[in-house]
């Protein structure tokens, strides 16, 4: 290992996956996303990059366990129950596995985020 394979996301080429959740979980607006995934792990359990996405709402139920960093926007993370924490440019925070509720991104919103994905037992 050498200092070429660290990976420097201000200088990262990584294109851009440009995508929308399933209709079936938007729940309001038009929520376009994109991530550069600019690094996985060889076990593909790890993964780190930049998320972008525009305003809108839509359920999630997280698998991994994500740390986050709100560089730009506004966001609303709701629980199942429906308690809400705002989410702003300089926020730092976890989500847990298994946090299941609403995103909600109410100006356009990017993220630094880092995964992991626990093995399946």
């Amino acid at each position: 290992m050498n200092i070429e394979q660290i990976v420097d996301f201000a200088s990262a080429t990584t294109a851009a996956e440009h995508y929308r959740p399933a209709a079936e979980k938007v729940l309001k607006g038009d929520p376009e996303q994109s991530v550069r995934n600019h690094y996985s792990s060889p076990c593909g359990q790890f993964s780190s990059g930049i998320w972008e996405g525009a305003v809108g709402q839509w359920t999630v139920n997280y698998t991994e366990h994500e740390y986050c960093e709100i560089l730009q926007g506004v966001s609303v993370l709701r629980d199942a129950q429906g308690t809400a924490k705002t989410l702003r440019t300089g926020d730092r925070f976890v989500i847990p596995a298994g946090f299941s509720g609403t995103w909600e991104v109410l100006e356009p919103c990017r993220k630094v985020y880092v995964m992991f994905e626990q093995a399946k037992a």
